[in-house]
């Protein structure tokens, strides 16, 4: 299998999830604006969120992944289809209690996450409602998080690519037909995503049973390789913590602020999750399994030439959304969510967060792609110290931005983009410390090449994007096909001068490892 092919299939997948991820912020922003009830939505959404990449996409993958990947290649099907019994089983049994013990500590759990909420009895209220009707959503994608580990692994990268656009299709579907029926509308937003989390968990059954690895109850966490994972779990869990803390204090301190600044956050968060799902998560999914895999064989030239690859990947499409996020902001914000009650204000004021943002758009990205070279060498503790380090410098970097500069939100959201950046470097100069990654021949020629199609695409941009006053100006129809021709002339600028320059996709095919 072409590893390229499979980055532009998770990607189309993943493209198609954002998409819908954007239809339903659109819906989300014309029916509810950036009020009360979105930051209550968003508050209570990020509870869940954060444990299902607590438990799910972050410290269980890192640690499940590689000994299932040992498994597979070592130990025979018999041996593998007993270590996914027996880690569903203890994973069900375990995240069916943190499920629990949120919904009947959802008033405890919003004092402490948005303690600035509680002079506000109805937001409160509202806000802890939310919390309990989200909070089984952690139990259903923890599940599907182990299935995405199973079939990523075989290879099978197309359902777990896809299974996200289903929570966003529950939101959207929700949001436009079901709110006008209840007494509070954002309810039905809570009930979209517990939902879209049914609906995720059904669709990863067929492919299971297809390749034989449909858990079955098996308790049993002396079994070796649940053992094995527990142990790794640990430090795993402790570094998810920690990058996730880091947001949580945002939040925390946000909810001070004056009232939207929750959801403006959250809308330019939104935004930059479209380039790092795209790009980032896509790598970190095909590569994990195959760094994981070279490890096992004791293939290190191959290891570290993968990585290369994958770096050179990374910078090839991550700079280019960096710098167009930094200049399309307001074209694309007020595209995608200038209308009802979102206002011309709120948008500047979710520039103002996005630009902070996109200052860490490659940190944040590579961060994805270095950290799984650790995770493939079953050494979790390096990417948990730096990660602690960037939170602590996270904070130091708030009291700069908000409390001296009085950046209030976009403070925050620069504190988020320069620790992702602090991390990344950390992580390569560990890898290059430890001989892990030797660079591949190349870099200076592949660097000029690339900024020079930067430079190009970004005069380009600047050429065609027109003033702030003019995208804030009423014509939602005219918005679209303007910011439509302005990202064609922008993807064509930069590629045509990369093939100008002799950059071939060629050059980035690589099979993936046997």
């Amino acid at each position: 299998m072409n590893l390229l092919r499979s980055l532009f299939t998770v990607s189309g997948m993943t493209l198609m999830s954002r998409i819908l991820g954007y239809v339903r912020d659109a819906v989300i922003a014309s029916v509810f604006g950036a009020k009360a009830a979105t930051d209550a939505f968003a508050i209570a959404f990020s509870l869940p969120n954060l444990l299902r990449r607590l438990f799910a996409e972050g410290a269980f993958s890192q640690a499940y992944v590689p000994i299932l990947a040992e498994y597979k290649n070592k130990q025979g099907t018999e041996a593998t289809r007993a270590l996914v019994d027996r880690v569903a089983t203890l994973l069900t049994l375990v995240v069916a209690g943190v499920s629990l013990l949120g919904v009947l500590g959802a008033p405890y759990l919003i004092r402490v996450v948005a303690p600035g909420f509680y002079e506000d009895a109805d937001k409160f209220a509202l806000t802890v409602e939310l919390t309990r009707i989200m909070f089984p959503y952690i139990l259903f994608i923890a599940l599907v998080s182990l299935a995405a580990g199973i079939l990523n692994t075989w290879n099978r990268f197309i359902i777990p690519a896809f299974t996200p656009s289903l929570l966003n299709i529950a939101l959207i579907g929700m949001g436009l037909f079901a709110a006008p029926y209840f007494e509070r509308p954002m309810l039905a937003l809570g009930w979209g995503v517990f939902l879209g989390g049914v609906l995720q968990l059904l669709l990863q059954i067929r492919p299971l049973m297809k390749i034989g690895m449909l858990p079955r109850p098996k308790f049993d966490p002396s079994f070796p390789g649940v053992r094995r994972i527990l142990a790794l779990m640990g430090p795993a869990v402790l570094g998810v913590s920690v990058a996730q803390l880091s947001l949580l204090i945002n939040k925390m301190i946000a909810s001070f602020f004056p009232e939207g600044s929750v959801s403006w956050l959250y809308y330019a968060d939104r935004l930059m999750e479209f380039p790092s799902g795209l790009l980032g998560v896509a790598l970190g999914t095909i590569l994990l399994p195959s760094l994981a895999k070279l490890h096992t064989d004791a293939r290190m030239e191959e290891f570290s030439s993968l990585l290369d690859w994958g770096l050179r990947l990374t910078l090839l499409l991550t700079l280019p959304a960096m710098l167009a996020l930094a200049i399309l902001a307001v074209p694309l914000i007020s595209t995608l969510f200038l209308r009802g009650e979102f206002t011309p204000d709120d948008v500047l004021r979710v520039r103002e967060a996005l630009l902070a943002y996109s200052v860490g758009l490659a940190g944040l990205i590579l961060v994805k792609v270095l950290a799984p070279s650790f995770y493939a060498r079953q050494d979790i503790r390096t990417p948990v110290k730096i990660a602690i380090f960037a939170l602590v410098a996270t904070q130091l970097m708030n009291i700069v931005f908000v409390w001296v500069f009085k950046l209030n939100h976009a403070g925050l959201a620069l504190s988020i983009g320069l620790a992702a950046c602090l991390n990344a470097s950390l992580l390569y100069v560990g890898l290059r410390r430890r001989k892990v990654y030797v660079p591949q021949p190349g870099w200076g020629r592949f660097a000029f090449r690339l900024f020079a199609a930067l430079a190009v695409m970004g005069a380009v941009l600047w050429f065609v994007t027109g003033t702030t006053e003019t995208w804030l100006a009423p014509g939602g129809a005219s918005r679209v096909l303007h910011l439509s021709g302005i990202v064609v002339a922008g993807a064509v600028s930069y590629f045509g001068a990369l093939f100008a320059l002799g950059l071939r996709p060629r050059d980035f095919r690589r099979r993936a490892v046997q």
